[in-house]
């Protein structure tokens, strides 16, 4: 019987949301692409809210014949996150819950949970979580734990499979199991007995057959994600005990991880590393055999070829360019309690490596920043690759594991075979303590002829890796397709056997990730390959890994970076190949909305992208591209007549003041959504955060002496026309306050000529106006040149995105500041704190992020609050500007959990953008103002004039 899709999305539309159930072109390949370098487009996709719809979704699919696939994070590499069938996405808001023991020595997490929020939930309590993967801010704990993901620091010890301490589970059947439940354990062992009794018979049956078991256990020696974890066969005679652990690794193809407990481990303050170089990679590797007994945290090795894409980057230490093709490296890793220990620790490693030839002496920095910076080496390698690859191909990075003896002759193997190959660019890096190599290269697979030359290198490596040392062709990976056909070659054929014995056992249907792991077509590895198409300079350099993901504000509304990236590669190739006129119009009618409407342009995911791409631009671009002639004379008007629209602005706001204060907010509120849905929702959305009509602007030069300084105060726009809302706590206007707090600190303040009729140009930007923005800004730039004395005199600016426009934009040499900095630098040592609030809430911008600001805000607040929160999530509020107004869903979205994440007895929240606190302070349910607000209130001149 063959899958009926549509009869299940009917049969699913009893319980799930029709916004959950997506079936449309585009989303279906935006939310179907993983970080691997396959592709197969789901039939549907379903956005999973909790365990309840697991269990009915699972029923359903039992009973349409359907098969299905889990995504957590989609940040796996081996196409194990893929599927043509439904795809069960957790929904961004969910599966998000955790519980940390009373000692902190377990944590349970739900799988939506990022590594590093658990990871950050812990640090109180100076523990961690074990696995450490590379991909930890944005691979979620579903992820980690179905991929036995491990990592730098991690090893064999401290992965998901050694720190399990209990799993909650749904089995293909709809069954859940709570380890940590004993109720359920009983019940689970009344239900399912023949289950229990199966998997007690193979444990028995592969303990029994010595020659299997000690290959189990030889595997297992080193760091092993190929095929499932059949270790707990061999480690636990209970067999909910092999269960669970027979689920760490499964990769979604045995059941459902819906919780997980982790023992947690140390997580040691104090940390020192060095960059130790060696003339070749046999005395390296000499090194990493006496390290092993070393107190070392991680060993990193990197080849030549591997320092060579790295070395012409930023803070890179400038010896990397003298050194010999031969030249090896490992950067070494030591952390510990205290600071005495650690110095001892450093001094024993030392001394193990006094009689080995180093290329120059070993040196370890105690320094955060120069710490960092060596870390930056080991984590530009991938993205160096991806970086300078030929457009249209994709980076590959397998991994593999050999034993340490042989971890040498291993690398020269492999780097005959990139030469054999003609993988020029290849590099290889890896965690040596544990053999586990990394290697990367780049592919076409656009064309036959590249495709045969990755299958050959591809089956040399895995002979080389299983024929000539018995070591893993996944380390931790995962098996996914991409070494799916290579599962009984490592294995051997009763090994490979009894993984079929659990899979049916398990999974009789096959309805569970089907083809993932175990899978008997022989050239999977080499079908479904995904196309990389150009499709504009601005994204060709992005590999879909994914790590912008959490960061976007309309991550659980829209699409993300990643997925507008996928969605505009295929409009950019249909339009090219003119081969599917009715597909390109459906892509670029969802597209306007999914892609360019509610992108938030905040620049964020180009922080953590690892090629650096800000699909904003990308989103400007193309609204620009849109733009006809009608949009260009709009916006040359707007530029010329600034003051106006400023004026008109206001204006409004003091008419929606006026009907507030006659109305009420509710009625307000029903009037105001009312006129928006009758104009096709073009005029903006009323809420009670919307601030009234700021005041007038002073003189352009104050009376006011500066015997501490003087500083050019460019209000911006925003802050001009903007003042506080009714239920404010502070209701003076922000540039009233910023004066007030230069004149304390005894500053004399300039505020340029004419500045109603100034603005960055940002807004014009954003629409795309781009000529118009930057004549508006160019304006804006003379005014300040002028009023500064050309760059004598600091520029203040009192809104933080208007101040990074500013300083990316602006060309005279400047000193341009925004509050946190400039307060931080200049003011408050000439005032006195007088004052404390109890407790705040802090919102820090996009642009504070991107200008490097977040410790400084945080500083900050802390002088004026006794306690200072953060909401959990770190990304942009989704006001953006004005889609606060015109999108207003966006807002919501990005600030879903806002409130919940608070203490109910903060006093205020502070922020330092305008449009920002808007939408805070509507979805917080407390008042958001400027930070400048909070420093005048608890600040006074050192000495008073």
């Amino acid at each position: 019987m063959s899958a009926d899709y549509t009869a299940l999305k009917r049969e699913l539309g009893y319980f799930i949301g029709d916004d959950r159930l997506i079936d449309d072109p585009l989303r279906t390949l935006a939310y179907g692409t993983d970080a691997s370098f396959y592709r197969l487009i789901p039939k549907l996709v379903v956005k999973v809210n909790d365990e309840a719809e697991m269990v009915r979704i699972l029923a359903a699919a039992h009973r349409f014949n359907t098969p299905v696939t889990f995504r957590a994070a989609g940040t796996s590499l081996s196409g194990q996150a893929i599927s043509d069938s439904v795809l069960l996405l957790l929904s961004g808001d969910y599966w998000r819950g955790y519980s940390i023991s009373d000692d902190a020595a377990i944590i349970r997490l739900q799988p939506g949970v990022i590594g590093a929020w658990a990871n950050s939930y812990l640090a109180p309590y100076q523990r961690k979580i074990g696995p450490a993967p590379a991909s930890i801010n944005a691979a979620k704990i579903g992820g980690i734990a179905a991929n036995n993901a491990s990592g730098m620091c991690c090893g064999t010890a401290q992965n998901s499979y050694h720190t399990l301490a209990s799993l909650r589970l749904i089995l293909a059947d709809g069954t859940v199991l709570d380890t940590a439940d004993p109720q359920s354990v009983t019940a689970f062992r009344d239900s399912h007995d023949e289950l229990l009794k199966s998997l007690s018979v193979l444990a028995a049956e592969t303990r029994n057959n010595p020659t299997l078991a000690e290959r189990i256990r030889h595997k297992y020696r080193l760091k092993n994600t190929t095929g499932y974890s059949l270790n707990a066969l061999i480690d636990f005679a209970d067999p909910i005990d092999i269960l669970q652990h027979l689920m760490i690794g499964s990769e979604g193809t045995l059941g459902f991880i819906s919780e997980i407990g982790y023992r947690t481990v140390v997580d040691h303050p104090c940390k020192s590393t060095a960059l130790i170089l060696f003339p070749t990679v046999e005395i390296a590797c000499q090194a990493v055999a006496l390290l092993k007994q070393a107190p070392v945290t991680a060993v990193e090795l990197m080849d030549r070829a591997a320092l060579r894409s790295v070395q012409d980057k930023p803070d890179m230490p400038a010896y990397l360019h003298a050194l010999d093709d031969e030249v090896a490296a490992l950067l070494v890793d030591v952390r510990a309690a205290d600071p005495e220990t650690l110095k001892l620790q450093v001094a024993e490693i030392l001394a193990v490596l006094k009689n080995i030839q180093l290329v120059r002496e070993a040196e370890f920095t105690f320094d955060s920043v120069a710490y960092q910076a060596l870390w930056n080496i080991r984590k530009g390698l991938f993205p160096a690759v991806g970086a300078v690859r030929t457009t249209g191909t994709t980076v590959i990075i397998e991994d593999i594991a050999f034993p340490v003896p042989q971890l040498a002759a291993a690398v020269r193997g492999l780097h005959q075979l990139f030469e054999k190959y003609h993988y020029h660019e290849a590099l290889i890096f890896g965690h040596a303590l544990e053999g586990n190599l990394h290697f990367v290269f780049t592919q076409d697979f656009g064309i036959t002829a590249e495709v045969q030359r990755y299958q050959g290198l591809m089956d040399e490596v895995c002979t080389l890796v299983v024929g000539e040392y018995g070591g893993s062709l996944k380390a931790e990976h995962g098996t996914g397709r991409n070494m799916a056909p290579f599962v009984e070659m490592e294995w051997g054929s009763d090994a490979y056997r009894l993984m079929w014995q659990l899979k049916r056992l398990f999974d009789p249907a096959n309805l569970l990730n089907p083809g993932v792991i175990l899978n008997e077509d022989a050239e999977i590895h080499l079908k479904n390959l995904k196309p990389l198409p150009p499709a504009d300079p601005l994204i060709d350099k992005c590999i879909e890994c994914g790590f912008c993901e959490p960061i976007c504000p309309s991550r659980n509304l829209t699409l993300t970076p990643r997925q507008r990236i996928v969605s505009w590669r295929e409009i950019s190739r249909l339009k090219k190949s003119g081969e599917d006129a009715q597909r390109l119009a459906r892509f670029e009618h969802d597209f306007a909305y999914q892609g360019l409407d509610t992108c938030a342009l905040d620049g964020l995911c180009a922080i953590e992208c690892p090629v650096g791409i800000d699909t904003g631009k990308l989103t400007r671009q193309i609204r620009q591209s849109q733009h006809g002639s009608a949009a260009a004379r709009i916006g040359d008007w707007v530029d010329r007549h600034f003051s106006t629209v400023a004026a008109t602005t206001r204006a409004g706001l003091r008419l929606a003041a006026l009907s507030q204060d006659l109305l009420g907010d509710r009625l307000m509120g029903k009037t105001s959504g009312l006129m928006r849905r009758l104009s096709g929702e073009r005029i903006p959305q009323w809420n009670p955060a919307m601030p009234r009509a700021a005041g007038k602007l002073p003189a352009s030069v104050t009376d006011v002496p500066g015997r501490n300084g003087t500083v050019v105060y460019f209000p911006s726009c925003v802050s001009r026309t903007m003042g506080p809302a009714k239920s404010d706590p502070f209701q003076a206007d922000l540039h009233q306050v910023m004066q007030s707090l230069l004149y304390k600190a005894g500053y004399r303040v300039i505020i340029p000529e004419r500045p109603e009729g100034l603005c960055c140009g940002m807004a014009l930007e954003s629409k795309g106006l781009l000529a118009q923005a930057d004549q508006s800004l160019l304006r804006l730039e003379r005014a300040l040149w002028a009023a500064s004395e050309q760059g004598r005199y600091p520029v203040l600016c009192d809104t933080s995105p208007c101040t990074f426009h500013m300083l990316e934009q602006i060309r005279q040499p400047l000193q341009i500041h925004e509050p946190v900095g400039f307060i931080n630098r200049y003011l408050l040592e000439h005032l006195r704190r007088t004052s404390q609030m109890a407790s705040v809430a802090l919102h820090i911008t996009c642009t504070s992020r991107k200008m490097g600001l977040a410790d400084e805000m945080r500083r900050l607040a802390q002088q004026c609050a006794q306690q200072v929160f953060l909401s959990e999530d770190k990304g942009c509020c989704g006001f953006a500007g004005d889609k606060g107004f015109t999108r207003p869903e966006l807002n919501a979205s990005a600030l879903k959990r806002l409130k919940a994440s608070l203490p109910a007895d903060c006093e205020m929240g502070i922020s330092n953008s305008r449009t920002c606190e808007i939408g805070l302070s509507l979805h917080a349910g407390l008042s958001y103002q400027s930070i400048v607000y909070l420093v005048d209130r608890c600040f006074e001149a050192e000495y008073p004039a």
